[in-house]
C-alpha cells in the first residue's frame, strides 16, 4: 500500500495492483464468517471471508479461483461451485481498492479453516436469523464490523 496524493486528496492505493475477493457463503441457513485481529484498528475485526486474488504466486489466479482458495484457508469449507456477483468499494473516498464479491453454493465442509500460519482465525456459522443478535453481541465485546457484513444483515432482514 502507499499514500498517494492528487491536488488535495490524499488516498491508499495498493502497490502491484492487486485486487481482492469477499466470499458469501450460506451453509444450512448459517452465514460463515470469519474474526481476526486487523493491526490497522487495533483489536478483532468481523468479515465476511476474503482474500487477495494473485495472492498465492497465481499469476492466472481469477476472483472465483481465489475465492475457492480462501474460502477453504479461511472457513475450511469447500465450493461446488462460485458465482460473481459483481465489483464493489467499500471505501472509495480513501481507498482505491475494490473487492469482486463471489458467492459461494453448495460447500462441503474438508478441514477446520483458520487460515494460514499467523493469520488466527476464528470461524463463525451463524444462523441468518440470528445474524443481527450475534453482531449486536459481537460489537459489545469490543469487535468491528466490516462494511460487507452490514449487506448480511440487510439480507437477514428481509
Amino acid at each position: 500500500m502507499s499514500a498517494v496524493t492528487r491536488g488535495r486528496w490524499e488516498y491508499v492505493k495498493r502497490v502491484g495492483g492487486m485486487s481482492a475477493v469477499a466470499i458469501e457463503a450460506i451453509v444450512d441457513g448459517r452465514i460463515l464468517l470469519v474474526e481476526q485481529y486487523r493491526e490497522p484498528l487495533g483489536r478483532n475485526c468481523l468479515e465476511l471471508p476474503a482474500g487477495l486474488v494473485g495472492d498465492d504466486d497465481g499469476k492466472d489466479d481469477t476472483p472465483e479461483s481465489a475465492a475457492i482458495r480462501e474460502l477453504e484457508e479461511e472457513t475450511g469449507y469447500r465450493p461446488g461451485r462460485v458465482e460473481t456477483v459483481g465489483h464493489f468499494y467499500s471505501s472509495p473516498g480513501i481507498l482505491s481498492e475494490g473487492f469482486t464479491l463471489v458467492r459461494a453454493h453448495d460447500c462441503v465442509k474438508v478441514g477446520d479453516g483458520g487460515g494460514v500460519e499467523g493469520e488466527e482465525i476464528t470461524v463463525h456459522e451463524v444462523p441468518l436469523a440470528q445474524l443481527p443478535a450475534f453482531c449486536d453481541a459481537k460489537r459489545e465485546e469490543g469487535c468491528a464490523l466490516d462494511v460487507r457484513v452490514m449487506a448480511m444483515l440487510l439480507r437477514a432482514s428481509s
